[in-house]
């Protein structure tokens, strides 16, 4: 095995070994930094990598480095780079925090390192690198073929020391089972071996024309608990501590935002530092119970959050979450076993991915769900892989599914800003600058260029920007389908390319021509719970089913159970306790039949009628075999832990009513947030000022645009020029200006950095290997 580093020849200030970095595509060297270096010492197949290499002259320019594998050389570009595009990983949200505890409190500290990078093999079509520099080097990257693992061989470095030893691993094809983990147990720092495994090759995704709620970016704002054993591993240390968790993190959105359009964003990291603040179990049922509870006295805003645990759970697999619980304090969380950081973020992968109504997949619905590589496996599969980095079509299209059903709401408001510098190309509009264009998928590049706007340009991207004019789409143009009944279109305002927030009514309109009530976002009727877990010929079992066998409190109807004894439901409570339906097939399609379908049917009225049930338990121990929260009970009630409520003991917020207790005046919802949602020809708190949609006149000529930046630098010149052409001509002096010649590399992108860095001596190179 050899490392080949090419180009620039940078000293290390602790190194005795001149080291290399890549060139920049121009063939130009520019000033850099270096922190660590090569080295390989016996048969340890041991290798060090510069933890970081930032262009400080002209940060257009990717920051590389060259590894080679066995005589195989790869240019690592470690900066996110989409078509013309430049831009760092938009790992963390401005309003990023960690947290950890002194003294029994917890301590909060705003922001954090960004070292956390996307990118690609120059020169490889569709290949990946996913990066992290804050702790040693952490990642991979993968050439179509192979996936390349590298490791710091330790956890924690000696700042003394002269180097940071890195092990550098090509996996190839080989299954990942529970029992044969890829990570240490007896509390070493020295990272073992990892299985080997084909890489999987990515499907690019069709473009499609139309902007659905799966072709909208989304994005899931994420929030890591580490555990006090998992402080400890880090030798008692939370800023390694959480810069695993990012790195973990950096890996999972790069997954997320290939294979389902959703971008990863982590808003807070908390470590326990002094103890654990939940039982840590080997049950994960019961820590999931545990952690849910204490995630609901968290304050920090996240979509969901997740523990990672140092513990083996006696359980079949590495993780557990609620399944579809995303955008639920109560439910929008899962806990996950410790281990390498390819190896957590496929836990954490697919853990995430329960949240977002994604299935495991037996291996009889291997063939259905279409997985490319048939023998590497992907990433839900219940045989499990190592390293796999996609989703079947099944998983796709259980997400799609989700999001349809009106699940995830909260994935479409866009974070605010990252908290690092201002940058182009990051895909959020800062100041300074007019526009942004981050992913390819939501930019038109004929209305933005260098992050200012085209002249005439109103807007540069965004469903409510025509792509074609760059003007912005009029008032009342419809920018957000309604996914169903219970969700709300949005409308263009006029005056922005975006979209507004995506909103839902608020729980307990009714839908489904009355027949259902709004919870979450969704439609609840019984007949839809069946259809979805028994297939679409499946129904919704006649009332009298409910009224009889449901009042018995036996295996066949009851309101659930406390210990060995089955409780009878009240009257009252009939529609509220065992889901009963007609048409069940053999196999649920979701979840794990207990026990055996128990059949039921009765002669009503002159006919037969069938009022079958089972328990049908889902990896989180949550029987759907039950009436779900949120179903109609009776007039204005709805269900609630298997009773049937009064709508208005709820106690949600309600909106602003006129003077005749309509509300929102009658010209709008109320939605989710409590808040009136016009129709788009009346406005105010409560709708009750009419707003017609004008016409909107064709907007003025105003001339070529000139740029904000470089209208203020001719400014600055034009005054400087100015102010010595008074000073000189007064004085008399004359200046002889000697023309220089001074030829300047072609700048390809916005000038932008990821980090500020301190000066260091500028040195031109040439091709330097290092070889053992």
């Amino acid at each position: 095995m050899s490392l080949s580093l090419y180009s620039e020849i940078v000293l290390c200030p602790s190194s005795p070994f001149p080291l290399s970095l890549s060139s920049s595509p121009l063939g130009h060297s520019w000033q850099s930094r270096c922190v660590y270096y090569l080295v390989f010492m016996g048969n340890a197949c041991q290798a060090s990598f510069l933890s970081s290499f930032f262009p400080s002259f002209l940060p257009s320019f990717l920051p590389s480095f060259l590894p080679s594998f066995l005589s195989f050389p790869f240019f690592l570009d470690v900066v996110l780079r989409l078509d013309h595009s430049l831009l760092c990983s938009g790992l963390l949200s401005s309003d990023y925090v960690e947290i950890h505890y002194e003294n029994g409190k917890p301590m909060y500290s705003k922001g954090g390192e960004h070292c956390y990078y996307h990118g690609s093999i120059r020169g490889v079509k569709d290949s990946r690198v996913a990066l992290s520099t804050c702790n040693g080097l952490h990642g991979m990257f993968e050439d179509n073929t192979f996936v390349y693992m590298i490791e710091p061989l330790e956890l924690i470095h000696d700042e003394k020391s002269t180097g940071r030893p890195h092990i550098i691993q090509k996996t190839l094809a080989g299954q990942y089972s529970k029992q044969m983990k890829n990570f240490s147990t007896d509390g070493s720092d020295q990272w073992p071996l990892l299985p080997e495994l084909q890489w999987l090759r990515r499907r690019k995704r069709a473009a499609n024309p139309s902007r659905g709620v799966f072709e909208e970016m989304k994005y899931l704002e994420l929030m890591i608990v580490n555990d006090h054993k998992m402080y400890k591993k880090h030798r008692s240390s939370h800023a390694h501590t959480n810069n695993f968790a990012k790195s973990v993190v950096n890996l999972v959105d790069s997954i997320y935002k290939e294979q389902l359009n959703t971008r990863v964003v982590l808003v807070a990291v908390e470590t326990w530092t002094e103890k654990d603040q939940i039982d840590i179990t080997i049950n994960p049922v019961q820590m999931l119970y545990e952690f849910s509870k204490y995630r609901q006295r968290i304050k920090q805003h996240a979509d969901a959050v997740h523990l990672i645990s140092r513990v083996t759970f006696h359980y079949k697999r590495s993780s557990l979450s609620y399944f579809g619980g995303v955008c639920s304090r109560i439910r929008g969380v899962g806990v996950n076993e410790y281990g390498l950081p390819m190896a957590v973020a496929q836990v954490l992968s697919q853990s995430l991915a329960q949240n977002l109504g994604i299935q495991w997949e037996p291996s009889s619905r291997k063939p259905k769900c279409e997985c490319i590589e048939s023998w590497g496996g992907c990433i839900m599969e219940e045989t499990g892989v190592s390293h796999s980095r996609k989703f079947s079509k099944c998983s796709i299209s259980e997400y799609k599914d989700f999001l349809q059903r009106g699940g995830g709401s909260c994935l479409f408001n866009r974070p605010t800003k990252l908290f690092e510098p201002t940058e182009c190309g990051n895909g959020y509009v800062e100041a300074g600058e007019e526009c942004d264009c981050g992913f390819h998928v939501e930019c038109y590049g004929v209305c933005c260029k260098k992050c200012s706007l085209s002249n005439g340009a109103h807007c540069s991207d965004g469903p409510c920007c025509n792509n074609t004019s760059c003007l912005f789409q009029s008032r009342g143009y419809e920018c957000r389908d309604a996914v169903n009944s219970c969700d709300i279109t949005e409308y263009c305002t006029g005056d922005s390319g975006q979209c507004p927030p995506n909103l839902h009514k608020q729980d307990g309109y009714a839908c489904n021509q009355n027949q259902g009530r709004c919870y979450n976002g969704e439609c609840k009727t019984r007949d839809h719970q069946c259809q979805y877990i028994w297939g679409t010929k499946a129904a919704g079992s006649d009332k009298f089913c409910y009224e009889k066998l449901n009042t018995e409190g036996t295996e066949k109807g009851n309101c659930g159970k406390d210990g060995d004894r089955w409780i009878q439901c009240s009257k009252h409570d009939v529609f509220c306790g065992f889901l009963l339906c007609t048409n069940l097939t053999r196999a649920p399609r979701i979840g794990q039949l207990q026990g055996e379908i128990i059949p039921t049917s009765f002669y009503h009225q002159g006919r037969v009628i069938d009022c079958s049930g089972a328990h049908v338990v889902l990896d989180d121990d949550t029987d759907v075999g039950y009436v779900e929260d949120g179903t109609p009970c009776g007039p204005s009630m709805m269900c609630l832990d298997r009773k049937c409520l009064q709508i208005q003991a709820l106690n949600m917020s309600s909106c602003p009513l006129d003077s005749k207790g309509k509300v929102c005046s009658g010209h709008g919802v109320c939605s989710n947030e409590a808040t009136c949602i016009c129709d788009f020809t009346w406005a105010g708190t409560d709708c009750s000022i009419r707003d017609p949609v004008r016409n909107p006149n064709p907007p003025k000529d105003e001339g070529p645009k000139v740029n904000m930046a470089t209208s203020r630098l001719i400014g600055a010149v034009a005054g400087t020029i100015l102010a010595l052409g008074v000073i000189f001509g007064g004085t008399g002096w004359g200046i002889d200006i000697k023309k220089h010649s001074f030829q300047r590399p072609k700048k390809l992108f916005p000038v932008r950095y990821c980090h500020a860095m301190p000066d260091v001596p500028f040195l031109y190179s040439r091709p330097a290997h290092i070889v053992l």
